[in-house]
């Protein structure tokens, strides 16, 4: 067992999102993932802009990260892109090891 986390990055295209999701399950970086659509509002380049995302959120260990991290950015086409995390400070037993049981132990 490890420290749980959980992954959050945003995309605005559905082909994008699809291969970040099946890219990083596929590599056993994360062990499931979340999509819904948001609605985003943000400054970008001194100006006020406002789209339509999606919202991916991903289980995994906090040791993964790194290698998420790098894997995200190389598929992503957003100059600036958030990819970041917060821990799961609890949790049953089960999605705990759900989590070891499907994602790299390193």
């Amino acid at each position: 067992m490890g420290n749980y986390i959980i992954v959050t990055t945003l995309c605005d295209k559905e082909k994008i999102k699809d291969k970040i999701v099946d890219t990083l399950l596929q590599k056993r970086l994360v062990a499931g993932a979340q999509v819904s659509k948001v609605y985003s509002k943000y400054i970008w380049n001194n100006k006020l802009e406002e789209c339509e995302e999606y919202k991916i959120e991903f289980r995994t260990k906090e040791n993964l990260f790194e290698k998420i991290e790098k894997t995200i950015k190389q598929i992503h086409d957003y100059e600036v892109c958030e990819i970041s995390y917060r821990k799961i400070d609890g949790g049953s037993n089960e999605i705990l090891n759900w989590i070891d049981e499907n994602t790299k132990s390193n």
